[in-house]
């Protein structure tokens, strides 16, 4: 049984991220934990808080967000039937990292999937604070799902490293676990300058990597370019990639990926799925 944590704003792409969990677990026994977070907030009447007008704004945010939650369950049984599934439903009045990290620790997740909407202004990173704090602060594997990502097997994996870390056999087990569920070719993806050569330990960890996925299909390729997210782009492009697996090891390479590049240099980000795995 897997348990599942994901938050939800009632938005169309968070509405969307619980579609796609729910095709890609479509055969696999879950626990699906839908929550809400209402942000904590004080309010102040100078220097001294407004304790009953704060208590009172809880109670009724808290109530809000429990009825839309049992809206939100009843629209999903109209569209999953599936007896491996069950649902629960969390309506948390805290920090957002806070209510997912004691969320994880009560429930036992396994897993947290999120839904971002791609942004659009012309100086605005690819994914919200919010999905970003969870990647880099909370220590559970978690698919990050775009707005315009829709389910489809999971044929072609790409795995971006720059083969400066070694893996930690559970994390490439949960590799190698996508490629068995879905036949899944993993393609382990390296983008470097040219005429750039590895060095020895890059070569080594390069060398584990494929003495691991020798069971599994699997392929390494180099791309040439000087910024990291365009040589992604181009061989998600060149090879119809339907999910990237990257590890939270790697959190420069996942920076540079992720948190640094600007809107109008790639566009997998609206589409492409991404699962963060953590040692």
């Amino acid at each position: 049984m897997i348990n599942i944590l994901i938050p939800t704003d009632f938005s169309n792409n968070s509405w969307n991220a619980i579609k796609y969990g729910l095709a890609y677990f479509k055969n696999t026994e879950c626990i699906f934990f839908l929550m809400h977070v209402s942000l904590q907030t004080y309010l102040f009447s100078g220097d001294v808080p407004l304790i009953s007008s704060v208590e009172g704004f809880d109670k009724e945010l808290v109530a809000k967000a429990k009825e839309e939650l049992k809206k939100l369950l009843k629209r999903i049984k109209k569209i999953d039937t599936s007896k491996k599934h069950k649902f629960y439903t969390i309506a948390a009045y805290n920090f957002f990292i806070d209510a997912v990290k004691n969320n994880i620790e009560e429930n036992n997740i396994d897993l947290i999937i999120m839904g971002t909407k791609g942004a659009s202004g012309f100086k605005e990173v690819i994914i919200g604070s919010n999905t970003a704090d969870l990647i880099t602060q909370v220590k559970c594997p978690v698919l990050v799902v775009p707005e315009n990502a829709v389910f489809k097997t999971p044929k072609e994996l790409a795995f971006p490293t720059d083969y400066n870390s070694t893996y930690e056999p559970k994390i490439l087990d949960n590799v190698a676990a996508i490629a068995t569920k879905f036949k899944s070719f993993i393609r382990v993806l390296y983008v470097g300058k040219k005429d750039e050569q590895l060095t020895n330990s890059q070569k080594d960890n390069k060398e584990l990597l494929n003495y691991y996925f020798s069971e599994i299909k699997h392929s390494f390729h180099f791309i040439t370019n000087k910024k990291i997210e365009q040589g992604i782009q181009c061989f998600i492009e060149s090879r119809d990639i339907d999910m990237i697996v990257m590890v939270a090891k790697n959190i420069n390479l996942f920076q540079r990926i992720f948190l640094k590049p600007l809107v109008e240099e790639i566009s997998y980000h609206t589409e492409i799925p991404f699962l963060v795995l953590h040692e």
